[in-house]
């Protein structure tokens, strides 16, 4: 699969006063739900590449998940990833090449994403860890194939435009994925959530980031 990198770096809470300010640095678009979610919004880190550009970051809609909650399935959010389109290109200092990213980038972040935020919480702490791993792995492997049994279709708005997504559902949460833009800025979107239905979601380019920083 082709992506950037293999971490959930976005996923880490962003810094109080500061929350916006990698995201003002992105050349490309941010996306998150459209108008019709009336709920808190807020931040999360981005993502850069090893020059500093930023390749992708994630907007949060709803209640801020953390694992510490006793019943996590109550919990009521979902997160829109953002990832740059591009292709595959030379390496800043000339040594080497970039991988592109793809769909599969977005389905990727979004479903570790949602395990960065699913620890069962009767599993004994020491092997949280083995856990994590090994459902990161399921992660990397289902979003390497988008065509599998696993995934279905479902058709969303993007800026109100109808449009294909990727999507499953898991016992933690679901994931999807696609891509959006035909202009000079197109970008793979990502998302995953629990306990707020996909089905009924719309996403739009975000006009202010910083009406997410609170």
């Amino acid at each position: 699969m082709e992506t950037t990198s293999r971490t959930a770096e976005q996923e880490a809470p962003a810094t109080v006063g500061r929350k916006a300010d990698g995201y003002l640095l992105a050349a490309f678009p941010w996306y998150g739900l459209d108008e019709a979610f009336t709920g808190p919004r807020w931040l999360m880190q981005v993502g850069a590449a090893a020059d500093g550009t930023v390749e992708h970051g994630a907007t949060g809609h709803g209640e801020q998940p953390t694992i510490k909650v006793e019943s996590p399935q109550d919990e009521r959010f979902a997160v829109v990833v953002t990832v740059a389109s591009r292709p595959v290109r030379r390496s800043a200092d000339g040594t080497g090449v970039l991988e592109a990213t793809s769909v599969s980038t977005a389905a990727w972040l979004a479903g570790s994403g949602l395990l960065n935020h699913t620890w069962p919480t009767q599993m004994d702490r020491t092997l949280r860890q083995a856990w994590l791993d090994q459902q990161t792995m399921l992660a990397w492997e289902l979003a390497d194939d988008l065509g599998g049994g696993a995934w279905s279709e479902l058709m969303l708005p993007v800026d109100g435009v109808p449009t294909s997504f990727a999507y499953r559902e898991s016992e933690y949460g679901w994931v999807l994925a696609g891509s959006a833009g035909d202009g000079p800025e197109p970008v793979h979107l990502g998302a995953y959530g629990r306990g707020m239905s996909a089905y009924g979601l719309g996403f739009s380019v975000v006009e202010d980031i910083r009406s997410y920083a609170g």
